[in-house]
């Protein structure tokens, strides 16, 4: 991550293997009963550099911890509660965990305590330009194999130029140095590497006509804009769909959201707002994919939403 300065390499030579407790024994016999009733899906365990990252650190200390312990992924699940899924995510570095998670890896592994004070102080290290709430979506979003996003106000990040972020970041930033906006843009574009490699994910897109509208920096930042959005959506696995003005009331209007398909996994969706969430309760990962559909039934096709996109880049925004 770009910026990013990490200080978790220097805690490797504190981990502490401790033997399981009698306590641990005790919370996996708990709640072993109760997990095997679920129905779970769990990802395939993968290899984990503690180096990596914070999470990847934390994860790998809570994975050797349970399996010392002798407990199941479902057996710390019914701990915290969650499901056996969330735990085999967190301990693979793709999820943070949440408060709960941590106050429970405690209770059934008190030689973990400091870990739950390293992760809390990670959170705060270095300059990262990704807000520590947005960092859960990023390690999806690079795992992803289709992505469908709905945004009825700004060109998606995957998809702006340098010039339009750095307008939107000038824009809702306390801090605009030109350092702290260099940094926010490199990591914005950096993100956008997922679709140059060699196996990028599908991409869907639909945008609100409002969109092709709203100023965002200068006339000619707005026009660069668009005239990328339309040679992206060029590209076999980009589409890039417009709902038309003339629509009105439609199934997108309760704000911007994306879904992410990861292979192997549940649907995961991440909502905008001044703090951006990442969900992945199956109800409501459900009834955010039928407002896509319903807005991308209500959109342009693709050739018509380019040409739109084009006429509105020339007629509007090229003075």
């Amino acid at each position: 991550m770009p910026g990013q300065v990490y200080r978790w390499k220097e805690l490797v030579s504190y981990r502490q293997r401790a033997a399981p407790t009698g306590k641990a024994m005790r919370a996996a016999g708990k709640f072993r009963q109760a997990a095997a009733r679920w129905e779970l899906q769990v990802p395939a365990k993968r290899d984990l550099d503690p180096g990596a990252s914070p999470l990847h650190f934390f994860g790998a200390e809570v994975r050797r911890a349970r399996e010392a312990a002798g407990m199941t992924l479902a057996d710390l699940g019914a701990a915290v509660p969650c499901d056996a899924s969330t735990v085999s995510k967190i301990e693979a570095g793709i999820l943070g965990p949440t408060g709960r998670f941590l106050a429970a890896c405690v209770e059934a592994f008190p030689q973990l305590e400091w870990l739950s004070r390293f992760y809390h102080d990670s959170r705060t290290w270095g300059d990262a330009p990704f807000p520590r709430w947005f960092e859960d979506w990023l390690n999806i979003e690079r795992e992803t194999s289709s992505l469908r996003i709905w945004q009825p106000i700004i060109v998606p990040g995957l998809l702006q130029t340098a010039g339009y972020a750095r307008a939107l970041f000038l824009a809702g930033q306390s801090d605009t140095s030109d350092h702290v906006l260099d940094q926010l843009v490199a990591a914005r574009l950096g993100r956008q590497g997922i679709l140059d490699g060699p196996e990028p994910p599908n991409l869907w897109v639909v945008l609100d006509e409002a969109v092709l509208h709203r100023r965002i920096g200068t006339p000619k930042t707005t026009y660069d804009q668009l005239v990328q959005l339309a040679d992206m959506s060029m590209r076999s696995y980009i589409s890039v769909q417009v709902v038309p003005e003339s629509t009105g009331a439609h199934a997108g209007l309760g704000g911007a959201f994306m879904i992410a398909t990861v292979d192997g996994r549940p649907d995961i969706m991440h909502t905008e707002g001044v703090e951006g969430q990442t969900i992945e309760r199956n109800a409501l990962v459900r009834k955010a994919a039928v407002a896509f559909d319903l807005v991308r039934s209500d959109a342009l096709a693709r050739s018509a939403s380019r040409d739109l996109i084009l006429k509105v880049a020339e007629e509007r925004w090229n003075t």
